[in-house]
């Protein structure tokens, strides 16, 4: 019989440091073999083969074997349906447990649900931690006990719960002898999977000293380099957040309540899964959206005529990136002026973001739609030209990705703005109306 192990499962924590569910699988009193699999489920799902997202997972795996080798272990990695693979596994090795950390999705919560029943069935545990925010879950609730579905009250319990208990760093290296040692297990190449590399250069991880001295003067103007690029890292895990939160608190606030945000609405996605596919407010479901399909696709492809609009798409479809404030900008404009599904425009972020994550994006999304929680109110609609005067005010960035900007090259505005308003709300009204 082959020696007794615990598996640790990456997911979206791509790194062996400062790992809350590692730490806890290596103090487990059981060697600890590291897997990660790549999820066919999701894979097959995916339609553009050359997926930055994946290249960016494979390239870090790739990485992270380095650092498995140079302590005499390895990475486990592997293709399929995770509940196949943990099958083949239990064949394989005496799996005591299998170890990971929590993730908010409704796929993965079912997924995991379902992993932890076949395990036990098999006599072996499954546990879960917190590792990708600073509070989840029921950490921070009303007085009442309910989950905050405004921003600022969450914010300030948020803020007024803050400690160096909830930011202290799991010290996973003081236990690298506990990995069982093991020969190095083959890695497949993106091409093994389906997909094809596009060799583009990504983002560092490190943070930069004057970003956060000038995070808050610098991170609405979309042609000055002032917001962190550290999206992709979040999002997969290759830095944590608890080292992140630390550096925030001491050098600025502004950038630490974006971390906020992103607990925010990891809790929303955690308390209310219905926001997945439907609006967080009801009413807002019955609004008769136009959803011209040659209109959306002139916005997909940057052809609207609105320059900080163009840019943003164009940004967008080449780098796999937008800058956040132009992706307010562009999802007010879908939603508003086009009044198109903010579904519609979801989708299409999730399949082109490099850094896409269904809590911000969907988060983000309704805001724009005015159907979420904390939400710009129906009323509200962005003024695409005054957006580029006050944030592009030179015109630097429209001239980096509308280069025809102010030729007759240049695509007339699909509508007028004034009338684009006056429409939005009147439809917006006409929808609440029909939900009563």
């Amino acid at each position: 019989m082959s020696e007794p192990v615990v598996l640790f499962w990456y997911r979206r924590d791509l790194r062996l440091h400062d790992n809350a569910g590692l730490y806890h699988a290596l103090r487990s009193g059981f060697p600890v073999l590291p897997v990660f699999i790549f999820d066919q489920t999701i894979l097959d799902a995916l339609d553009d083969k050359q997926d930055r997202r994946l290249e960016f997972i494979h390239h870090t795996i790739l990485e992270m074997q380095q650092e498995f080798r140079a302590i005499g272990t390895s990475l486990i990695v592997r293709y399929g349906k995770p509940l196949e693979v943990y099958k083949e596994l239990l064949n394989e090795f005496d799996i005591q447990a299998v170890y990971t950390n929590y993730d908010y999705e409704v796929y993965a919560k079912n997924r995991d649900k379902t992993m932890a029943d076949m395990l036990y069935e098999n006599g072996a545990e499954f546990y879960a931690y917190k590792d990708q925010t600073i509070f989840d879950r029921d950490e921070i609730l009303t007085g009442s006990g309910s989950p905050y579905t405004v921003f600022t009250p969450y914010s300030r319990n948020w803020h007024n719960k803050l400690n160096d208990f909830y930011l202290k760093s799991y010290p996973t290296q003081n236990y690298f002898s506990n990995f069982l040692k093991t020969a190095a297990h083959p890695i497949p190449k993106l091409e093994e999977l389906g997909f094809k590399p596009l060799n583009e250069p990504f983002p560092g991880k490190t943070v930069r000293s004057e970003l956060l001295n000038q995070y808050k003067e610098t991170r609405d103007f979309p042609a000055v380099r002032g917001t962190s690029e550290l999206s992709i890292h979040l999002r997969f895990g290759t830095v944590s957040i608890r080292e992140l939160a630390r550096k925030a608190r001491e050098r600025n606030f502004t950038f630490l309540n974006e971390l906020v945000w992103r607990d925010f609405y990891f809790q929303v996605l955690d308390h209310f899964p219905h926001v997945e596919t439907s609006s967080f407010r009801p009413a807002y479901d019955h609004i008769p959206w136009r959803n011209n399909e040659d209109e959306f696709q002139r916005w997909c492809e940057g052809r609207t005529g609105y320059p900080i609009v163009d840019a943003g798409m164009r940004q967008l479809n080449e780098t796999g990136w937008m800058h956040n404030r132009v992706r307010m900008i562009t999802a007010s404009f879908l939603c508003k002026h086009l009044l198109i599904d903010w579904r519609w425009g979801e989708a299409y972020f999730a399949k082109k973001l490099r850094d896409y994550d269904l809590s911000a994006n969907n988060g983000g999304w309704q805001w724009a739609a005015g159907s979420g929680t904390d939400a710009a109110p129906y009323f509200r609609v962005f003024n695409p030209t005054l957006q580029a005067q006050k944030f592009d005010p030179k015109g630097e960035y429209i001239r980096r990705w509308v280069p025809e900007f102010n030729s007759l090259a240049y695509v007339q505005p699909m509508v007028e703005h004034t009338m684009a308003r006056n429409r939005a709300i009147e439809m917006y009204k006409k929808g609440f109306a029909d939900s009563k």
